[in-house]
Protein backbone atom coordinates (compact mmCIF):
# COMPACT_ATOMS: atom_id res chain seq x y z
CA UNK A 1 0.00 0.00 0.00
CA UNK A 2 3.10 2.38 0.91
CA UNK A 3 4.30 1.78 -2.77
CA UNK A 4 1.08 2.39 -4.34
CA UNK A 5 0.37 5.60 -2.62
CA UNK A 6 4.46 6.84 -3.54
CA UNK A 7 3.52 6.59 -6.28
CA UNK A 8 0.46 8.33 -6.98
CA UNK A 9 2.17 11.39 -4.96
CA UNK A 10 4.63 10.85 -8.06
CA UNK A 11 2.11 11.61 -10.51
CA UNK A 12 2.30 15.24 -11.94
CA UNK A 13 -0.10 18.37 -10.52
CA UNK A 14 -1.16 15.89 -7.59
CA UNK A 15 0.07 17.79 -4.78
CA UNK A 16 -1.71 20.91 -6.17
CA UNK A 17 -5.03 18.97 -7.26
CA UNK A 18 -4.94 17.41 -3.31
CA UNK A 19 -4.55 20.75 -2.02
CA UNK A 20 -7.53 22.48 -4.00
CA UNK A 21 -9.91 19.92 -3.02
CA UNK A 22 -8.76 19.90 0.38
CA UNK A 23 -9.20 23.83 0.48
CA UNK A 24 -12.83 23.54 -1.14
CA UNK A 25 -13.83 21.39 1.38
CA UNK A 26 -12.85 22.68 4.61
CA UNK A 27 -11.94 26.48 3.98
CA UNK A 28 -15.97 27.13 4.63
CA UNK A 29 -15.60 25.00 7.35
CA UNK A 30 -12.78 26.87 8.65
CA UNK A 31 -14.75 30.28 7.98
CA UNK A 32 -17.49 29.31 10.22
CA UNK A 33 -15.07 28.20 12.76
CA UNK A 34 -13.62 31.13 12.91
CA UNK A 35 -16.92 33.39 13.00
CA UNK A 36 -18.23 31.60 15.97
CA UNK A 37 -15.94 33.47 18.02
CA UNK A 38 -16.87 36.89 16.17
CA UNK A 39 -17.82 39.51 19.07
CA UNK A 40 -19.49 41.28 16.44
CA UNK A 41 -23.03 39.83 15.31
CA UNK A 42 -22.06 40.46 12.02
CA UNK A 43 -21.06 37.57 9.45
CA UNK A 44 -18.79 39.15 7.80
CA UNK A 45 -16.99 41.75 9.84
CA UNK A 46 -14.63 40.37 12.23
CA UNK A 47 -15.43 42.36 15.86
CA UNK A 48 -12.63 40.65 18.27
CA UNK A 49 -12.71 37.25 20.47
CA UNK A 50 -15.96 36.42 21.94
CA UNK A 51 -17.55 33.36 23.64
CA UNK A 52 -20.83 35.13 23.71
CA UNK A 53 -22.69 33.55 20.61
CA UNK A 54 -21.91 30.05 22.45
CA UNK A 55 -23.18 31.25 25.44
CA UNK A 56 -25.94 32.33 23.11
CA UNK A 57 -27.02 28.80 21.96
CA UNK A 58 -27.68 27.10 25.73
CA UNK A 59 -28.96 30.81 27.81
CA UNK A 60 -30.60 32.82 23.76
CA UNK A 61 -34.05 33.45 22.47
CA UNK A 62 -33.55 30.21 20.64
CA UNK A 63 -32.09 28.08 23.65
CA UNK A 64 -35.16 26.11 24.37
CA UNK A 65 -35.99 25.28 20.28
CA UNK A 66 -32.69 24.10 19.61
CA UNK A 67 -32.30 21.81 23.37
CA UNK A 68 -35.55 20.20 22.23
CA UNK A 69 -34.43 19.35 18.92
CA UNK A 70 -30.96 18.40 20.24
CA UNK A 71 -32.25 15.89 22.56
CA UNK A 72 -34.55 14.79 19.41
CA UNK A 73 -31.57 14.13 17.26
CA UNK A 74 -29.09 12.63 20.22
CA UNK A 75 -32.05 9.69 21.42
CA UNK A 76 -32.94 9.36 17.62
CA UNK A 77 -29.13 8.45 17.36
CA UNK A 78 -28.61 6.36 20.05
CA UNK A 79 -31.75 3.80 19.31
CA UNK A 80 -30.77 3.68 15.52
CA UNK A 81 -27.26 3.16 16.42
CA UNK A 82 -28.12 -0.09 18.63
CA UNK A 83 -30.88 -1.04 16.65
CA UNK A 84 -28.75 -0.77 13.28
CA UNK A 85 -25.48 -2.12 14.96
CA UNK A 86 -27.27 -5.30 15.79
CA UNK A 87 -28.73 -5.60 12.41
CA UNK A 88 -24.97 -5.12 10.86
CA UNK A 89 -23.47 -7.85 13.17
CA UNK A 90 -25.66 -10.45 12.36
CA UNK A 91 -25.94 -9.65 8.80
CA UNK A 92 -21.79 -9.50 8.66
CA UNK A 93 -21.69 -12.76 10.51
CA UNK A 94 -24.16 -14.50 8.19
CA UNK A 95 -23.06 -12.92 4.72
CA UNK A 96 -19.02 -13.99 5.93
CA UNK A 97 -19.55 -16.79 8.27
CA UNK A 98 -22.30 -18.76 5.77
CA UNK A 99 -20.26 -19.41 2.60
CA UNK A 100 -21.47 -19.61 -0.67
CA UNK A 101 -25.10 -19.35 -1.60
CA UNK A 102 -27.35 -18.42 -3.65
CA UNK A 103 -28.32 -14.54 -3.73
CA UNK A 104 -25.29 -14.01 -1.28
CA UNK A 105 -24.19 -11.29 -4.09
CA UNK A 106 -27.44 -9.52 -4.44
CA UNK A 107 -27.91 -9.64 -0.57
CA UNK A 108 -24.06 -7.76 -0.19
CA UNK A 109 -25.91 -5.40 -2.82
CA UNK A 110 -28.94 -4.42 -1.15
CA UNK A 111 -26.99 -3.82 2.18
CA UNK A 112 -24.64 -1.22 0.52
CA UNK A 113 -27.71 -0.08 -1.44
CA UNK A 114 -28.24 3.10 1.10
CA UNK A 115 -24.59 4.41 0.50
CA UNK A 116 -24.84 3.73 -3.53
CA UNK A 117 -27.97 5.61 -4.11
CA UNK A 118 -28.38 9.67 -3.67
CA UNK A 119 -29.73 10.42 -0.40
CA UNK A 120 -32.41 12.62 -1.97
CA UNK A 121 -33.70 9.25 -3.52
CA UNK A 122 -33.86 7.30 -0.37
CA UNK A 123 -35.83 10.61 1.11
CA UNK A 124 -38.59 10.82 -1.41
CA UNK A 125 -38.86 6.89 -1.80
CA UNK A 126 -38.99 6.88 2.02
CA UNK A 127 -41.41 9.37 2.53
CA UNK A 128 -44.19 7.78 -0.49
CA UNK A 129 -43.27 4.50 0.83
CA UNK A 130 -44.82 5.80 4.66
CA UNK A 131 -47.28 7.69 2.54
CA UNK A 132 -48.68 4.62 0.68
CA UNK A 133 -48.89 2.32 3.81
CA UNK A 134 -50.25 5.24 6.26
CA UNK A 135 -47.35 5.65 8.40
CA UNK A 136 -47.85 8.89 10.52
CA UNK A 137 -44.49 11.01 9.86
CA UNK A 138 -42.87 12.15 13.02
CA UNK A 139 -40.38 10.90 15.59
CA UNK A 140 -41.00 7.32 14.99
CA UNK A 141 -40.75 7.83 11.16
CA UNK A 142 -37.50 9.48 11.47
CA UNK A 143 -36.28 7.13 13.65
CA UNK A 144 -36.85 3.66 11.20
CA UNK A 145 -35.62 5.88 8.74
CA UNK A 146 -32.06 6.62 10.70
CA UNK A 147 -31.86 2.74 11.18
CA UNK A 148 -32.65 1.48 7.86
CA UNK A 149 -29.63 4.22 6.41
CA UNK A 150 -27.33 3.50 9.25
CA UNK A 151 -27.01 -0.50 9.05
CA UNK A 152 -24.36 -0.31 6.11
CA UNK A 153 -22.44 2.32 7.75
CA UNK A 154 -22.22 -0.45 10.61
CA UNK A 155 -21.90 -3.21 8.26
CA UNK A 156 -18.72 -2.30 6.68
CA UNK A 157 -16.42 -1.80 9.84
CA UNK A 158 -18.14 -5.28 10.91
CA UNK A 159 -17.47 -7.22 8.23
CA UNK A 160 -14.28 -5.91 7.50
CA UNK A 161 -13.26 -6.62 10.87
CA UNK A 162 -14.44 -10.53 10.73
CA UNK A 163 -13.31 -10.95 7.35
CA UNK A 164 -9.72 -11.22 8.89
CA UNK A 165 -10.51 -13.54 11.56
CA UNK A 166 -10.05 -16.97 11.20
CA UNK A 167 -12.81 -19.41 11.34
CA UNK A 168 -10.96 -21.98 13.25
CA UNK A 169 -11.66 -20.20 16.32
CA UNK A 170 -15.10 -20.79 16.74
CA UNK A 171 -14.22 -24.24 15.26
CA UNK A 172 -12.28 -25.25 17.98
CA UNK A 173 -14.49 -23.84 20.74
CA UNK A 174 -17.19 -25.77 19.40
CA UNK A 175 -14.84 -29.03 19.35
CA UNK A 176 -14.34 -28.19 23.39
CA UNK A 177 -18.02 -28.35 23.49
CA UNK A 178 -19.06 -24.78 23.68
CA UNK A 179 -22.21 -23.99 22.04
CA UNK A 180 -22.29 -22.09 19.36
CA UNK A 181 -23.75 -19.31 21.13
CA UNK A 182 -21.01 -19.36 23.80
CA UNK A 183 -18.43 -19.92 20.59
CA UNK A 184 -19.56 -16.62 19.66
CA UNK A 185 -20.33 -14.81 22.95
CA UNK A 186 -16.87 -15.96 24.30
CA UNK A 187 -14.70 -16.07 21.36
CA UNK A 188 -15.76 -14.33 17.97
CA UNK A 189 -17.59 -11.25 20.01
CA UNK A 190 -14.71 -10.13 22.01
CA UNK A 191 -12.71 -10.66 18.58
CA UNK A 192 -15.31 -8.64 16.67
CA UNK A 193 -15.76 -6.06 19.81
CA UNK A 194 -13.27 -2.92 18.14
CA UNK A 195 -15.18 -3.55 14.75
CA UNK A 196 -18.50 -3.17 16.12
CA UNK A 197 -17.78 -0.14 18.19
CA UNK A 198 -15.92 1.35 15.50
CA UNK A 199 -19.02 0.77 13.14
CA UNK A 200 -21.58 1.71 16.02
CA UNK A 201 -19.40 5.18 15.89
CA UNK A 202 -20.20 6.08 12.32
CA UNK A 203 -24.10 5.15 12.44
CA UNK A 204 -24.51 7.30 15.27
CA UNK A 205 -22.43 9.97 13.54
CA UNK A 206 -24.11 9.70 10.18
CA UNK A 207 -27.72 9.68 12.16
CA UNK A 208 -27.24 12.84 14.43
CA UNK A 209 -25.75 14.93 11.12
CA UNK A 210 -28.38 13.38 8.84
CA UNK A 211 -30.61 16.89 6.95
CA UNK A 212 -31.80 15.42 3.95
CA UNK A 213 -33.90 12.26 4.93
CA UNK A 214 -35.44 13.81 8.38
CA UNK A 215 -36.80 16.79 6.60
CA UNK A 216 -38.56 14.43 4.54
CA UNK A 217 -40.06 11.99 7.17
CA UNK A 218 -39.83 14.53 10.26
CA UNK A 219 -43.60 15.47 9.47
CA UNK A 220 -44.73 18.72 11.49
CA UNK A 221 -43.34 19.47 14.66
CA UNK A 222 -40.85 17.25 15.13
CA UNK A 223 -37.39 18.69 14.64
CA UNK A 224 -33.80 17.21 15.02
CA UNK A 225 -30.37 19.54 15.31
CA UNK A 226 -30.03 20.12 11.41
CA UNK A 227 -33.43 20.88 10.52
CA UNK A 228 -33.78 23.21 12.93
CA UNK A 229 -30.44 24.94 12.20
CA UNK A 230 -32.26 24.94 8.77
CA UNK A 231 -35.58 26.39 9.90
CA UNK A 232 -33.09 28.85 11.19
CA UNK A 233 -31.16 29.57 8.59
CA UNK A 234 -33.93 30.31 6.33
CA UNK A 235 -34.84 33.17 8.77
CA UNK A 236 -30.97 34.68 8.25
CA UNK A 237 -27.59 33.23 9.44
CA UNK A 238 -26.71 34.23 12.70
CA UNK A 239 -23.24 33.88 14.47
CA UNK A 240 -25.02 32.00 17.13
CA UNK A 241 -25.94 29.66 14.04
CA UNK A 242 -22.54 29.44 13.48
CA UNK A 243 -21.62 28.19 16.80
CA UNK A 244 -23.89 25.58 16.60
CA UNK A 245 -22.46 24.40 13.79
CA UNK A 246 -19.28 24.60 14.92
CA UNK A 247 -20.10 22.12 17.91
CA UNK A 248 -21.65 19.68 15.90
CA UNK A 249 -18.28 19.86 13.66
CA UNK A 250 -16.12 19.02 16.62
CA UNK A 251 -18.32 16.07 17.84
CA UNK A 252 -18.32 14.26 14.23
CA UNK A 253 -14.65 14.94 14.24
CA UNK A 254 -14.51 13.50 17.65
CA UNK A 255 -16.51 10.31 16.96
CA UNK A 256 -14.68 10.03 13.39
CA UNK A 257 -11.40 10.27 15.00
CA UNK A 258 -12.22 7.65 17.77
CA UNK A 259 -13.75 4.96 15.23
CA UNK A 260 -10.62 5.60 12.89
CA UNK A 261 -8.71 5.17 16.46
CA UNK A 262 -10.45 2.21 17.14
CA UNK A 263 -10.26 0.53 14.16
CA UNK A 264 -6.43 0.64 13.95
CA UNK A 265 -6.49 -0.89 17.50
CA UNK A 266 -8.36 -3.76 15.55
CA UNK A 267 -6.09 -3.72 13.01
CA UNK A 268 -3.03 -4.25 15.09
CA UNK A 269 -4.55 -7.11 17.06
CA UNK A 270 -5.18 -8.74 13.34
CA UNK A 271 -1.79 -10.37 13.98
CA UNK A 272 -2.57 -13.08 16.31
CA UNK A 273 -5.88 -14.07 14.97
CA UNK A 274 -5.83 -13.98 11.33
CA UNK A 275 -5.25 -16.98 8.91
Amino acid sequence: MSAAGERIKSYPGFGLLAATCLVLLYAPLLVVMVYSFNDSPSITRWGGFSLTWYVDVFTGVEAGKFKVAAWNSITIALMATVASTLIATSAAIGMTRSGQWRGKSASFALINLPIMVPEIVTAVATLIFFSAIGFKTGYLSILLAHIVFCIPFAYLPIAARLQGVSSSYEEAAIDLYASRWQAFRFVLLPILLPGIISGALLAFIVSLDDFLITNFVKGAGVETLPTAIFGAVKQGIKPNIMAISTLMLLVSILFVTVSWWIGRIGEKADAPVSE
